[in-house]
């Protein structure tokens, strides 16, 4: 009788289990019906937040840059968060490099619907406001593009979480994406308070586990157009960027004062029609968004109710 309540009641937590997995569950972009890819986590407590909203982790790779005895050493967190993750079903990789991840056989085979890196870095080498600094910063931000523009499930997106004050303004993240290929659809304003848990961390010299400031920050967000490969060599000055033949859509020249709205109308899109300041009245951005926002719209926002609300106006983003 009681091995017989005992098989019940694995019984029962495994179907609790399998229902749990089932049900569709959101923590602001991210849901855990993506496959999301974590890059450069720190002391994992990211990837540990979304895995709690989820309650699950089977979704998620996280990922270090460093190896597993560095992370747990510099981080007082990290052994805990980790154990966490993996009892919860995540995929756990250290030594990731995020220029180089797409030759790396376990992540770079992969496809994701979100890839994810917070506040990128390439560590401090000197005055932030220094050309040079700034110059090793667009080059991790230039490489992680390449790399992940091509790990992308159709109509996935990268997210890139980045101060928007002076100097880290300069690093001019959308001009770095266009030279991937990729579009810069929305960015959002950055709230700590939305990912409960989540400890952002410096990550580099002595005082790596020590938090750094936030200020103003934004996730932008990028997708790799679905018509990226159709678009003619020969393009059209006012609609569509020339230096690079994959680049579907020129975008707005984007200032660092950040004064006045840009933004993209998602349900005049769908229409062919665009009242998005800055972007060209073309068959051929149409073409690019329309297929995105028509076709795959849960994919894109997610919940109904979220998309009901980006078709009437997506959030402010950069600001010309």
């Amino acid at each position: 009788m009681i091995e017989l309540e005992l098989q019940t009641a694995i019984v029962i937590l495994i179907l609790k289990k399998e229902k749990m997995e089932l049900e569709e569950r959101w923590l602001m972009h991210y849901s855990s019906l993506h496959q999301i890819l974590v890059v450069g986590d720190g002391d994992f407590s990211f990837s540990l937040c979304l895995a709690n909203s989820f309650g699950s982790a089977s979704n998620i790779l996280a990922s270090s840059l460093d190896s597993y005895d560095t992370v747990t050493k510099n981080y007082k967190n990290a052994k805990s968060n980790i154990e966490k993750l993996l009892q919860l079903g995540a995929t756990i990789l250290h030594k990731v490099d995020a220029i180089h991840m797409k030759r790396q056989t376990d992540v770079g085979m992969r496809k994701f619907d979100r890839i994810v890196f917070n506040f990128p870095h390439a560590g401090f080498c000197g005055k932030e406001d220094s050309d040079r600094v700034i110059k090793m910063h667009r080059n991790l931000i230039s490489g992680f593009f390449s790399n992940a523009s091509g790990m992308l499930r159709a109509f996935g997106e990268i997210h890139v979480s980045h101060k928007t004050t002076g100097p880290f303004c300069r690093w001019n993240l959308d001009e770095l994406a266009k030279e991937s290929s990729l579009v810069l659809i929305d960015c959002v304003d950055f709230n700590k308070a939305d990912y409960p848990g989540y400890n952002q961390k410096r990550g580099d010299g002595a005082r790596c586990d020590e938090p750094f400031p936030l200020g103003e920050c934004r996730t932008f967000k990028f997708i790799f157009p679905p018509s990226a490969n159709k678009i003619p060599k020969s393009l059209n000055r006012n609609g569509l960027a020339q230096r690079h033949p994959r680049v579907s859509v020129a975008m707005p020249q984007l200032s660092t004062k950040f004064d006045a709205p840009y933004r993209f109308n998602a349900h005049t899109a769908m229409n062919g029609s665009s009242h998005c300041a800055g972007l060209p009245q073309t068959s051929e951005r149409f073409q690019i968004f329309g297929q995105y926002f028509n076709h795959h719209a849960r994919e894109s926002f997610g919940k109904v109710e979220y998309f009901n609300h980006a078709r009437n106006l997506m959030a402010p983003c950069y600001h010309a």
